[in-house]
């Protein structure tokens, strides 16, 4: 592997040809900044070729993953516990999205869980009221460690993870891990037998990064270090023992209102977009993400895997 300071080889594939190179900023919070990246002429996975020293400095305060966490009470709690077992029974009750990732996954009230990349913990706070027992979430971007009722958080590198688990859901963390393969390497370490994985991220299969490039709202530079194609994830998968048994888009209208904002000079944070456009063109922007994501072509998408 490459030092990252001097990248010009795709971490998913290794391919060193042809790869194009090109220049990013960050447009979240309008700050600004230079950021050399690369596109694989292989896979076409995109990834930088330098990660910043104060990259910590990127995630503050107002980053989406991390606004407060919001509990339920005693009545909330048990409505939830209610809801997800009449959806166990084939009864739909206005579902969250995470029942289909769960029943996608197998998942079992008994499975260790582990949420990497986990923010301020909201997901594995709903799982546990779901009735899901063991729940741990991973993020090194934490203020601190801190244990909750029903699950843990811990200020803790993907890396230095030493427990197992059954199942790992990577929700839009993937991209912000500098070398996808060491990432793939370590499931078999953390993977108990028959272990599945949940990867939601961003892709570079979407009509949006192919028509809008540095403006794309998921290039999302510096945070973005990698961002894989459905090629790069099947590569990696095969090189490393695992099966890819589904996969599905499921991209959303931000794809199209964000890059609008981007190259209109206006950061994500702080900008109003009900005054930037007509309830006529949000509506066009949810029609259209759902199009995209039938024809294959959305901004984001599943995979689930499981250990061979």
């Amino acid at each position: 592997m490459e030092e990252l300071n001097k990248r010009t080889i795709c971490p998913a594939c290794g391919n060193g040809l042809d790869n194009v190179f090109f220049t990013g900023s960050e447009r979240m919070f309008g700050l600004g900044g230079e950021f050399p990246y690369g596109e694989c002429a292989r896979c076409t996975a995109v990834f930088i070729r330098e990660v910043p020293i104060d990259l910590g400095s990127y995630y503050s305060g107002n980053y989406y993953s991390f606004r407060e966490f919001r509990q339920s009470g005693t009545v909330g709690r048990m409505l939830k516990k209610m809801r997800y077992k009449a959806y166990q029974r084939g009864i739909s009750l206005k579902d969250p999205v995470y029942f289909r990732w769960l029943s996608l996954l197998r998942g079992k009230p008994s499975d260790r869980i582990a949420d990497i990349g986990c923010g301020n913990g909201q997901l594995l706070g709903e799982l546990s009221y779901c009735g899901f027992q063991t729940l741990h979430g991973y993020d090194p971007f934490l203020d601190s460690s801190r244990d909750y009722s029903g699950f843990s958080l811990r200020k803790t590198d993907y890396f230095d993870i030493e427990e197992r688990y059954d199942i790992l859901m990577f929700h839009h963390s993937l991209e912000h891990l500098a070398d996808p393969a060491a990432v793939f390497g370590m499931l078999e370490k953390i993977l108990n037998p028959g272990g599945r994985v949940l990867i939601r991220v961003p892709v570079t299969d979407g009509q949006v990064w192919k028509e809008e490039r540095e403006y794309w709202f998921q290039l999302d530079a510096p945070r973005h270090l990698f961002i894989p194609s459905t090629k790069s994830i099947q590569l990696m998968a095969d090189r490393f023992g695992l099966e890819l048994y589904e996969s599905e888009f499921d991209s959303l209208d931000n794809q199209f209102w964000g890059t609008e904002l981007y190259k209109r000079g206006k950061p994500f944070a702080g900008t109003d977009i009900k005054k930037e456009f007509t309830s006529k063109e949000l509506n066009s922007f949810g029609d259209k993400a759902k199009l995209y994501n039938q024809k294959q072509q959305g901004d984001q998408a599943c995979f689930y895997l499981r250990k061979r």
